[in-house]
């Protein structure tokens, strides 16, 4: 190969890799201003200044540049999906223990930082709940498919996120200490209670 075409190639790595960078830096400005449900992929690419193929070229979906976009660890999508595949049986230890394997892993995860900002900072509270309503309850309310799918599906929020809060924000003993093992005995089976327990009568 010439030189000319090293610098050409060069030229293109780099012209890319700017493209990319350039890409995720709007990414991150239109969904903080807008949500998720609000930004496009074709807004993304006319402030980028580029084409939207290049947009789903490099990151596949609008999740994924969603994903990247927050720095969501690539691991955190296939443990979601492994929520569902075993159906509603054992669903809610599986929740929780997904749920703090992954929130475990470093106080600078992505889901970290978004859960402990989300309380002050409006827009990663808009990140939060659009990432768990898309991700989880939207998903859980699917799933049961009854009457009252939607509020069994807003309690599970409410014990996931209470958990999320006491062990990595407020730091509340023995939740803080408690090891994984036991916080999926101790919630577990609330948040399988809240799927698949007898309906309140009204």
């Amino acid at each position: 190969m010439t030189e000319h075409e090293n610098n050409r190639r060069s030229g293109r790595w780099r012209s890319g890799a700017e493209s990319k960078q350039r890409i995720l830096r709007v990414a991150r400005e239109l969904f903080h201003e807008h949500g998720y449900g609000g930004t496009t992929v074709r807004m993304i690419a006319t402030a980028a200044e580029v084409d939207p193929a290049m947009v789903f070229y490099f990151f596949g979906t609008k999740q994924g540049l969603f994903s990247a976009s927050i720095e969501i660890s690539g691991d955190v999508p296939p443990a979601v999906e492994a929520l569902f595949d075993g159906g509603l049986d054992g669903i809610g230890e599986r929740l929780v223990r997904t749920l703090v394997e992954n929130l475990d892993k470093s106080d600078r995860t992505p889901l970290m930082m978004l859960t402990r900002s989300a309380p002050t900072d409006p827009r990663s509270e808009t990140l939060l709940r659009e990432f768990i309503d898309r991700e989880i309850t939207g998903r859980l309310a699917a799933l049961l498919g009854t009457p009252d799918a939607a509020l069994r599906a807003g309690m599970v929020n409410v014990q996931i996120l209470g958990l999320a809060v006491a062990r990595y924000i407020m730091r509340i003993e023995p939740i803080a200490s408690s090891s994984v093992d036991e916080l999926v005995a101790m919630f577990g089976p609330l948040v399988q209670h809240c799927l698949t327990g007898p309906a309140t009568r009204t």
